[in-house]
């Protein structure tokens, strides 16, 4: 890839201001034999008026101080105060205004240089020199400052992404932003298919572009090789092996006045590989990986949006910065169905085949990039008849996750012992005192006797169960006990009878809880759905969850139960 040398002292579009034509001329013609464009204009408001068209703008204007509609202060004064020219570096002549004063005041109100005529066109072209050289270099700084700070916020963005699609979006659009330019951000997910966004410009939204099933790697014969780093090459649009988006359409943007981005010279070298040249159809590849053995992130912009080594250094770090954040997103995602599959074991495995009551579970987790929870539910036939309980044990971490299995086996073994639920819960009291910090469970523990029509409730701080009758009316047993993990006495169990046919439901918070909505409204709620919900359990479940779809925030587990 070519960079080009900046170089400050090249000529510029000049706008002159004066009234006299001679004078125009005069400076007119110097400015001009010296390589130099001019724009006139024979008072302050032809001269503003003129900042104000379309097309290029001039780079600095010479002034007179005196004009007939306004003194030539009022215009530098207008040209400093307008955000779109205050960049415009202001030179003021005078034959008349010559005093200290004179040139003080001018100063003072803008002007970055001030000459009294008559004026040597040798000294004329040197403080145009000057001037210029001194505008040009601070607008590559501003610039450059401008798109570090926009590489700030994209390099945030990038870490904030939570899957591989909003990653990509956010590279291509970044990339856009950053170098002025469409750009291309290609992303290779575990299962090897590549996620394409394509940026169209700055500030447009990028879209997804479909990858190219049997298409050779993207990386393939790239400098970077097999290596860990970053490295930008340039490739003709015709060696790149997949579709591309806006940043294919190769349009060479330089206009031949160098830009105002890069400090200029040659850098530390060009980008590797073989240089194609800036020409239609070329594209800067930038490539990065973290870890050997690993598919690049790539990040594609037109060749000739990267002409300097500015440029090149922040498209480097955005590819280097966006293959740090696929990794992370990888391993935690890694991590995550890890856990997942953890906090799935601590699960029962299969429900039991009771003769007293039919059986239906549902468990789902908040997201795939939540932490996971420690919401559960158990089953179990014992000797004395069936239990059935909802919990969930607080926190979202391995650690709750862990607790919880540890409570669920305790539970389990406790009533295959044949303890009262209440029981159950006493020393499951005693279990979590044994833990060196204070965690708190809910848990709601239903024994449902295998001769009889009484269940006995214990409700540890949990959701209301709720009972639907065989002519179906909603009881919600609202009775309950202190939260576990709170050293707090639990009270006899409630007993409620429930004949055959009646429907037992059981539920953790995250099935209806919202954020704004009280818990009483949630509640009645939760019980018009079950009054409409069918009869089969399983179905009953999906009922639920059709209507109160997890949002999100919170592990559900729901249990349902109809008695034989």
């Amino acid at each position: 890839m070519t960079l080009q040398r900046q170089n400050d002292e090249r000529p510029a579009l000049v706008l002159v201001v004066d009234d006299n034509p001679t004078n125009r001329y005069v400076l007119g013609t110097t400015l001009r034999r010296a390589g130099h464009q001019v724009v006139e204009a024979a008072d302050g408001t032809e001269g503003l008026a003129l900042l104000e068209r379309a097309g290029p703008r001039p780079e600095a204007a010479i002034i007179d101080v005196r004009l007939p509609d306004m003194t030539g202060f009022d215009v530098c004064e207008r040209i400093k105060a307008d955000a779109r020219t205050a960049y415009l570096p202001v030179i003021h002549i005078s034959a008349s205004a010559i005093t200290v004063s004179d040139r003080t005041q001018g100063l003072n109100r803008g002007a970055d240089a001030y000459l009294t005529e008559p004026i040597a066109p040798d000294e004329l072209l040197a403080t145009l020199t000057a001037t210029l050289r001194y505008t040009r270099a601070r607008r590559r700084a501003e610039d450059l400052a401008g798109r570090l700070a926009r590489l700030n916020q994209i390099t945030l963005r990038l870490y904030g992404a939570i899957t591989t699609g909003e990653l990509a979006r956010t590279a291509a659009e970044g990339a856009a932003a950053v170098l002025d330019a469409p750009a291309d951000a290609l992303l290779t997910a575990p299962d090897g298919e590549v996620t394409h966004l394509a940026g169209p410009g700055a500030e447009l939204p990028a879209e997804a572009l479909p990858s190219a099933p049997g298409a050779r790697p993207y990386w393939e014969g790239h400098s970077l090789g097999e290596r860990v780093g970053a490295a930008v090459d340039t490739v003709a649009r015709a060696d790149w092996p997949l579709p591309i988006g806006p940043a294919g359409a190769g349009k060479d943007t330089d206009d031949g006045d160098g830009g105002d981005g890069g400090d200029g010279g040659d850098g530390d070298g060009g980008p590797s590989g073989a240089d194609t040249g800036d020409g239609d159809g070329a594209l800067a590849v930038a490539l990065a990986r973290t870890k050997p053995g690993r598919p690049p992130a790539a990040v594609v912009v037109p060749a000739a949006a990267v002409t300097t080594p500015h440029d090149r250094d922040l498209l480097t770090q955005l590819a280097h910065t966006t293959a740090l954040a696929l990794d992370a997103l990888r391993s935690y995602n890694e991590e995550h169905a890890l856990a997942l599959t953890l906090q799935r074991s601590f699960l029962p495995e299969a429900l039991p085949a009771s003769g007293r009551a039919d059986l239906a579970v549902r468990y789902a987790p908040a997201s795939e990039h939540a932490e996971i929870g420690g919401d559960f539910y158990e089953a179990v036939d014992t000797p004395t008849g069936l239990v059935i309980a909802v919990g969930d044990v607080a926190g979202h971490s391995l650690e709750a996750a862990m607790l919880m299995g540890q409570v669920r086996h305790a539970l389990r073994a406790y009533a295959l012992d044949g303890h009262a639920p209440h029981e159950i819960h006493r020393r499951l009291e005693r279990l979590l005192g044994t833990h060196e910090r204070v965690v708190a469970v809910t848990l709601c523990i239903i024994h449902v006797p295998h001769d009889g029509n009484v269940l006995r409730i214990s409700n540890a701080g949990h959701i209301p169960p709720l009972l639907r009758g065989p002519d179906g009316r909603i009881r919600m047993v609202t009775e309950h006990g202190p939260l576990l993990g709170l050293s707090l006495p639990h009270a006899p169990p409630t007993e409620v009878t429930a004949p055959p046919g009646t429907e037992i439901l059981l539920v953790t918070d995250g099935l209806i809880e919202r954020r704004g909505i009280d818990i009483d409204t949630s509640l009645g709620l939760l019980q018009k759905a079950l009054a409409e919900a069918p009869e089969d359990p399983d179905r009953l479940c999906d009922h639920l969850l059709e209507r109160f779809p997890p949002d999100g925030q919170d592990d559900v587990a729901l249990l349902v139960a109809r008695l034989r």
